[in-house]
């Protein structure tokens, strides 16, 4: 159908027609970064729900994989917050949770690291995912994370310090 010159479509038809091709991109994207099938699954659908509902408010005029790979990063970021803060209240409890060791971490650097990553604060983890692995300028990261550029880099100090000293650990 063709538009009138100057009719931008409508960005949550265009959700509709990106899905089948966004979806495993997105899908992807998560399930590298957490590691579990069912965490990834949900943040997946919270990324489409969450864009949808963006459309449907007019909060957006360019739906496109990069667009919904962002919300996904935000999606991502919000989950580590809830899981550190459940964390901290299953601490505060008295009870410790401690997820299982893989044999192979020893002689697999990569496993090490993902593991090592897995065990810092949520903090650490989300801005040592979005500046490396997701390969973010600094000022970007801080724009994700809701902080001034200043605190951001500070933090990332503290979080290559903390990586650091558990990969010691875990190396020996």
């Amino acid at each position: 159908m063709n538009q009138p010159s100057g009719v931008r479509p409508d960005p949550g038809l265009t959700l509709l027609d990106l899905y089948e091709q966004a979806l495993p991109q997105v899908y992807g994207y998560l399930l590298a970064r957490c590691r579990q099938r069912a965490v990834a699954e949900d943040l997946t659908a919270e990324v489409f729900l969450a864009a949808m509902d963006s459309c449907r408010r007019g909060k957006v005029t360019e739906v496109s994989t990069s667009w919904l790979i962002g919300v996904a990063r935000h999606k991502l970021v919000d989950h580590w917050r809830r899981a550190e803060r459940e964390r901290r209240g299953l601490r505060v409890l008295g009870g410790l949770v401690r997820e299982a060791e893989d044999p192979w971490d020893e002689r697999l650097d990569a496993l090490l690291a993902r593991d090592v990553l897995a065990a810092l604060s949520a903090q650490h983890r989300c801005v040592l995912t979005l500046r490396y692995l997701d390969g973010l300028p600094v000022p970007e990261v801080a724009s994700c994370l809701g902080r001034t550029v200043q605190a951001t880099e500070a933090l990332l100090v503290r979080a290559r310090g903390a990586f650091r000293a558990h990969y010691r650990e875990g190396d020996r």
